[in-house]
């Protein structure tokens, strides 16, 4: 057990005054390409991390809940199941749990769904930094489904896993969000990035090797809070764009439906702000799928200008970058050894990737501190991103 599965046991027993029956780790994730389409119905490109959240866990027999967090300052958080199963599962009845919002909201589904879900107690700890892009919240709520399962012999898959944690994230949380956090927080391998169909959930693991090259991961430590960001905004653009789209007599369900040919064909008819929303939704799901064949041929410096294109993209077309995340990956690609680099996650704040030349990653990371630094005035922090395993990864 690593320091922060120590870390959650240790806050368990001083807490709770018992040792925990179970101890489970969920990742967190980076998506390499396919930024702001699993809403939209196209494919995505992310892999899970070796970062995520640990708990520890123990049934009760009281039906009493008790949640505490290390990163959260260790006060309890405090319900039972008969009141979850009492709950709408909305966000105001939610809200008052604070950070507990999402566990919560994974059992109160499970409740919904007929599952049984009694008493526990759990203690968190994350290894994940708050706010950066990478999932902390889909991690939390996959690594729910996991203990709940353990501890009340739940029969649940990897997707249902991802779909239940899909669900509380929208209803109890209020994000309106797509479902590749959670999918791939609940089925990602080691040594493996997934190529996702975020409309019919098929998917495909391809090997995550990058040759003599790695992949950083670049926090501008600017946090961004999801919910409260323009997240809902440009779902919401892009549901109009779609109906306009529909109304002019192309029946499709998802903007990533369209070719780039059919979108040229309509597009005139779409408002300049619209227009750039769905073009950024049609061309990256174009640009995930020549990512995963770059990735299968090992063609890394193809990869490297598709993650490129990509941000270029999400900067023009969707604006959800902003002067943090655009320092940060400027700064990158002009550090010698660079091949591409992009934001990733929802955007406004949060973290960067940068696929580096191993023999050069140590100067990237110098440059680039420097220089945002210098730009921004903050502290970023650059590690290497290592894949890990996920709780379901396995079926």
């Amino acid at each position: 057990m690593n320091e922060y599965g120590l870390r959650s046991s240790d806050l368990f027993r001083t807490c709770f005054r018992k040792s925990p029956d179970t101890v489970l780790f969920a990742p967190g994730r980076v998506n390499l390409i396919g930024e702001h389409i699993d809403y939209n119905g196209g494919r995505v490109m992310p892999c899970s991390l070796s970062l995520g959240t640990y708990a520890a866990a123990a049934r009760r027999n009281d039906g009493v809940i008790r949640l505490v967090s290390v990163d959260m300052g260790g006060a309890v958080v405090e319900t039972t199941s008969e009141e979850l199963a009492s709950l709408p599962c909305v966000p105001l009845s939610f809200a008052r749990f604070g950070w507990a919002e999402y566990p919560l909201g994974v059992a109160a589904k499970l409740i919904e769904n007929g599952f049984y879900v009694g008493g526990f107690d759990m203690a968190v700890c994350g290894s994940l930094p708050r706010g950066s892009g990478l999932s902390s919240s889909a991690s939390l709520e996959v690594l729910t489904c996991a203990v709940l399962k353990e501890l009340f012999f739940i029969r649940l898959t990897g997707e249902q896993a991802a779909l239940i944690s899909l669900a509380a994230e929208r209803d109890c949380a209020g994000v309106n969000c797509g479902i590749m956090d959670q999918f791939i927080c609940a089925k990602g391998r080691k040594d493996h990035a997934v190529l996702l169909d975020t409309h019919t959930l098929s998917n495909e693991y391809l090997p995550f090797d990058l040759k003599d090259s790695q992949l950083l991961i670049m926090n501008t430590k600017k946090p961004r809070r999801l919910a409260g960001s323009k997240y809902n905004e440009r779902r919401a653009e892009c549901e109009e764009a779609l109906r306009l789209i529909v109304a002019s007599g192309m029946d499709r369900k998802h903007l990533c439906e369209l070719t780039h040919e059919e979108f040229a064909s309509v597009e005139a008819l779409l408002p300049e702000t619209l227009r750039r929303r769905a073009r950024h939704a049609v061309t990256e799901n174009e640009r995930t799928l020549n990512a995963a064949e770059a990735l299968k041929t090992g063609d890394i410096v193809t990869l490297g200008k598709l993650m490129n294109a990509s941000h270029d993209s999400l900067k023009n077309d969707y604006e959800v970058t902003g002067r943090e995340l655009d320092s940060i990956v400027y700064a990158a690609r002009d550090q010698e050894g660079v091949l591409g680099a992009r934001m990733t996650g929802a955007g406004f704040g949060g973290c960067a990737i940068a696929i580096v030349e191993k023999d050069a990653a140590e100067s990237v990371k110098a440059g680039v501190t420097e220089r945002y630094k210098a730009q921004t005035g903050l502290n970023c922090e650059i590690y290497i991103a290592e894949t890990g395993e996920a709780p379901f990864g396995k079926g």
